[in-house]
């Protein structure tokens, strides 16, 4: 099955650990650009309370709901010990400076 890439944003439009949300096809998705110049891609509500992950703080590749501080790590998706839980991943390009979602 091939995936469809969908432009989301600008690189521009990113702030080094500050989530940016955005919509994709009536879907959530936080996106983060780490220290190191990568972007992640993640559901943008928490399994816990529905909170707004990209309203969380970012350190190392985890992101703390805002809500309940649970801690989600960006690369899985998979929410920390002693929480339990999952959001969905996304693989991200960038071409050209735009950032693109594969879906």
């Amino acid at each position: 099955m091939l995936q469809e890439k969908v432009k989301v944003a600008h690189i521009t439009d990113l702030v080094p650990l500050i989530g940016k949300k955005v919509v994709v096809k009536d879907t959530e998705i936080g996106l983060f650009l780490m220290e190191n110049g990568d972007i992640k891609a993640v559901n943008n509500i928490c399994p816990h309370k529905q909170g707004p992950l990209s309203e969380g703080t970012v350190s190392e590749h985890y992101v703390f709901c805002p809500l309940h501080d649970q801690k989600i790590d960006l690369n899985t998706g998979e929410v920390q010990e002693p929480d339990e839980g999952c959001v969905a991943t996304y693989p991200v390009e960038v071409i050209d400076g735009d950032i693109y979602i594969c879906l």
